[in-house]
């Protein structure tokens, strides 16, 4: 399963050419993880970090960024889920336009932490069986 989102691309996000800043692709990731959490597993992001002192930092991350987006355009935001192991998840991005054009595709890796050491932790079984129905088939 994928989990998808909408995103207008604002001024804020631009540079003076008028065209989105590739730095704040990666701020509309974070954000498209932080709303995968919250609407597509039913869990508040901010309660596994704040109340349960677990982080999700990004330990890996490949991006591919192949067309432009300029502020105004409605961007669908695609994220599923790759692979899922005792204290990891990989998961795979994409960015399209409204015309299915590809505008940046991800690979990310993130690990589960324990905000007392910074060390992982295995992922919480609540977590972990929320995150299973968007696991894709991993291929050898």
């Amino acid at each position: 399963m994928t989990f998808t989102a909408t995103r207008t691309v604002r001024f804020a996000d631009c540079d003076p050419a008028g065209i989105v800043f590739y730095p704040q692709y990666l701020v509309m990731l974070n954000d498209l993880v932080e709303q995968w959490f919250e609407d597509g597993l039913g869990l508040r992001y901010e309660q596994i970090i704040g109340d349960r002192r677990l982080g999700l930092p990004t330990v890996r991350l490949e991006a591919d960024f192949t067309a432009v987006s300029r502020h105004g355009d409605r961007l669908t935001l695609a994220l599923s889920l790759v692979h899922l192991g005792r204290s990891s998840l990989q998961t795979a991005a994409r960015f399209s336009g409204e015309d299915g054009q590809l505008r940046m595709k991800t690979r990310s890796v993130l690990v589960c932490t324990s905000l007392a050491t910074h060390r992982p932790v295995a992922l919480p079984e609540d977590l972990r069986a929320a995150m299973l129905p968007f696991l894709e088939k991993e291929t050898p």
